[in-house]
């Protein structure tokens, strides 16, 4: 049986913490920053966990399960 590959979208996306849990990139942080505020681009910088009821699904898009 062939090793399972995992998904290039997911690997560029995702990291997984020392724990196992994953780390993600917050969104609306790309273009049109003229309008929001600093300490909302500044709040949009920090990563931050992915929601547990979707890390199954991106694990196994990782590979992890």
């Amino acid at each position: 049986m062939p090793k399972m590959k995992s998904k290039g979208a997911a690997k560029k996306r995702f990291k997984l913490t020392g724990s196992g849990k994953l780390m993600r990139d917050k969104a609306y942080h790309s273009h049109i920053l003229s309008t929001k505020s600093q300490k909302r681009k500044r709040n949009l910088r920090q990563s931050t966990l992915v929601h547990p009821t979707n890390e199954p699904a991106i694990k196994r898009m990782l590979g992890l399960r």
